[in-house]
């Protein structure tokens, strides 16, 4: 449901409740499109908005008084296109202005396909753009490869280039220039242009120029100005990082979508007597719903008949299945393990905790800071003084030598010389190369800004189950009791577990091989099995489960025995008792494994300069127990925590000052993934949980989790060197440029020298952890 809040009256500010309007905005490229908007629409009175640049989304609390049309006219007015994605809900007296609600999986959905930037309309500009710029570049830099006229044709294969394929950037910088601003886009289109008009000038006053080249022949080029080459492959380049970029984004909403489809799609609604399937978008509260073995619970609710197993896995991460019973709670998209049950629905559609939990990863997915990539805090220095030395050339030159034609050659090269090829390189090629060691390494990275937040990483908050633990039970110890032994208990027990589909009969019969021939099996739902063993000559009567159901089979404990019981459960073990024949014959105790790699990965964090804690919504003695063996000290173990709870301990930790990085692998960690600053996913983890983590570790390996740490690391220092050595380019050639000693050879081996540098450095992370 759309949040609701009041704010207090303050100078300047409109007291009353505020509604919350989620906005889908077009066109922003940079940190500074995000302060524009943010500024824009602060100006209203009583509005308060948070821009989401990663997302391109918007977070707007809006007073009574002020409208959506006024919302979405001041984003336009601004030069960017608004849609909103959350229509929130009025009220009875409202006059329905705002237009209606709209459906969780429509806003999910709602991005403009047709955006400049979507990464269709991107990888069709890329493509057409490196198709045109191959030819032109051959022939404008290998003179063997030229012709008579070759120059007409280079201008016009890269017309094409210049203008659609270029048309992101210069709409950029003409909604940048109405607002007296640049970014790179500035730059960019602005040296796009040059080049092209610029040798389309001289090619329009000399006609000839390259009429005498001949196929197979060199040829003087010091001669002409001509950089058509230069304009389509700084084009192609730029497209392809932002392809990249683009493509990152558009998986942004797939957390929240990943979250919603785990829901029920129907029930099984029971209305006078009738069972009666209906969608589950349809439920009522009151409704009465049956849930067979295998089933999805369709809602929140109360258990009124009947009691089973549920599998709470998929939203608590944890293995142990919850026993329920008549007035007991139950959470939507939960499973039905072995009993049938009758749940009275309590909460529905926006209300249950799977539709709670979504919003929670929306909510923290754009509560994360806009990316401040690299390239555009440079770019607001760089671009402004580059416009300024282009004009000074071009003042300083009419000054001192009177010629027109001198003094707009060096100011045309500065820009020239100044478009930011190896700049553009920079992120783009050392990105392609750390994900792609990565990929070989099994760890998934989802974009440049991933990289950037590792950088400043200093605590890792590890979920336990399916992290740190393997996420099954397995026999961690018999101990018999009385005359009978260890291997006797445990066969005794299998054999009558091996017919109930509980997870801990499950581990329990996985643990022996040894079999009884048994008849009259009993399973009672919540409580345990029974059954009569055949072992040799003897027929034994076998209860296995709970202390209420060995209780309710007449088999009750001593003072001893609960007290061993007690230490057993307190020392973090999952306990269940074995009776033979009215008398208790042992405990099994059953624990969720650590995982061989875990005391390394940790200790390897560690290393790094990080601190590691351990998250779980299990009881404190487990999660204790597995902490001392993975290597986590006690007083980083936070346990017994909710889905919502790991996200407020996650907020904790950055309001302390820490930068946080969590690792999970259930939907329930999904919106702690979105919360934290770097998430890290388990590859064999849920849809939701890979899709709200910025790296996936493949193999689920926990070892991998400080190697893609450190890989981000090294594909960062990467760019920011690719970054220096673009721009120390820029820096020494521009000067060259304004003193008017650039020719198209010098221009065309300095830019080519530069790219090159990037790419060959970038491909240095190759080597990364050979």
């Amino acid at each position: 449901m759309p949040e609701t809040r009041t704010r207090a009256a303050v100078p300047g500010r409109v007291a009353g409740p505020l509604r919350t309007l989620e906005l889908e905005i077009t066109g922003m490229t940079c940190s500074s499109c995000v302060s524009r908007v943010e500024k824009k629409l602060g100006k209203l009175d009583g509005v308060d908005a948070s821009v989401n640049l990663a997302l391109e989304t918007a977070t707007v609390h809006v007073p009574e008084g002020v409208s959506d049309e006024q919302i979405l006219g001041t984003v336009e007015n601004a030069g960017y296109g608004a849609v909103i994605r959350t229509a929130p809900r009025r009220g009875p007296d409202d006059d329905g202005s705002g237009g209606g609600s709209v459906s969780a999986m429509e806003r999910v959905s709602g991005r403009e396909a047709s955006s400049l930037r979507s990464p269709e309309s991107l990888r069709r500009r890329l493509v057409v753009a490196g198709a045109l710029s191959l030819p032109v570049v051959v022939i404008s830099m290998l003179p063997g490869f030229q012709f008579p006229h070759w120059g007409w044709v280079a201008a016009l294969l890269s017309l094409p280039v210049v203008t659609w394929a270029a048309w992101p950037f210069h709409r950029s910088a003409a909604v940048n220039a109405r607002h007296l601003t640049s970014t790179m886009d500035t730059l960019v289109s602005l040296g796009v242009s040059a080049a092209y008009l610029f040798s389309l000038w001289n090619l329009l006053r000399d006609p000839a120029m390259t009429a005498g080249a001949m196929l197979g022949h060199t040829m003087d080029m010091s001669g002409h100005q001509l950089y058509f080459e230069t304009g389509a492959l700084v084009t192609a380049f730029l497209l392809l990082g932002r392809y990249l970029e683009a493509r990152a984004k558009a998986r942004s909403g797939e957390a929240l979508r990943a979250l919603l489809e785990l829901g029920a799609k129907d029930a099984v609604v029971l209305r006078d007597g009738v069972e009666t399937s209906v969608p589950a978008e349809q439920l009522q509260p009151g409704d009465r719903i049956v849930v067979r073995p295998g089933e999805k619970i369709a809602t929140d609710g109360v258990v009124v008949e009947g009691r089973s197993a549920v599998d709470t896995s998929l939203l608590t991460g944890e293995s142990l299945p919850v026993e329920v019973g008549a007035g007991d709670a139950v959470t939507g998209a939960t499973i039905n393990t072995n009993g049938r049950l009758l749940v009275e629905a309590t909460r529905v559609g926006a209300d249950t905790t799977l539709a709670q939990m979504g919003r929670a990863v929306a909510r923290a997915q754009t509560s994360k800071a806009p990316v401040a990539r690299l390239a555009d805090r440079i770019s607001g220095v760089f671009v402004p003084v580059v416009l300024v030395l282009a004009l000074l050339t071009l003042v300083g030159w009419l000054v001192l030598t009177g010629d027109v034609d001198a003094a707009f050659v060096a100011a045309v090269s500065v820009l020239v010389i100044a478009c930011p090829c190896a700049l553009g390189l920079a992120t783009p090629t050392a990105l392609l190369t750390g994900t792609g060691r990565g990929a070989q390494l099994g760890i998934l990275i989802k974009g440049a800004e991933v990289l950037e937040d590792t950088r400043t990483v200093d605590t890792v908050v590890l979920d336990k189950t399916g992290t740190v633990t393997s996420g099954r039970l397995s026999v961690a110890a018999v101990t018999p009791v009385g005359a009978y032994s260890r291997d006797q208990v445990l066969d005794l027990a299998a054999s009558v577990e091996q017919h109930s589909e509980h997870p801990i009969a499950r581990a329990v019969a996985e643990a022996t091989p040894h079999r009884f021939p048994l008849s009259g099996f009993v399973s009672a739902p919540g409580g345990g099995v029974r059954a009569h063993v055949a072992d040799g000559m003897h027929s034994r009567s076998v209860v296995v489960g709970r202390t209420t159901w060995l209780a309710e089979n007449g088999v009750r404990l001593d003072a001893a025995q609960l007290d061993a019981l007690r230490r057993a459960q307190e020392g973090g073990f999952t306990t269940i008792l074995v009776a033979v024949d009215g008398a208790l014959a042992g405990f099994v105790d059953l624990r969720d494994t650590v995982k061989d790699d875990a005391r390394e990965a940790i200790a390897r964090l560690q290393g790094l300069g990080l601190r590691p804690l351990l998250l779980t919504g299990d009881n404190e003695p487990v999660a204790r127990a597995v902490a001392a063996e993975a290597g986590i000290p006690a007083g980083d173990v936070v346990a017994d925590v909710s889905p919502e709870g790991k996200v407020a301990v996650v907020r904790d930790l950055q309001d302390d000052g820490r930068v946080v990085a969590m690792v999970g692998d259930g939907v329930n960690d999904a919106a702690a993934l979105a919360q934290a600053d770097l998430g890290i996913a388990m590859g064999s983890g849920t849809d939701a949980a890979i899709e709200a983590a910025d790296i996936t570790i493949v193999r689920s390996d926990v070892g991998s989790v400080p190697t893609a740490i450190a890989l981000s690391r090294r594909t960062l220092s990467i760019i920011k060197s690719n970054l220096f050595w673009a721009f120390a380019y820029n820096t020494v050639a521009i000067p060259v440029a304004a003193a008017g000693l650039l020719n198209p050879v010098i221009a065309g081996a300095a830019m080519a020298f530069s790219s090159v540098f990037v790419v060959l450095n970038s491909l240095r992370l190759r080597g990364f952890g050979r």
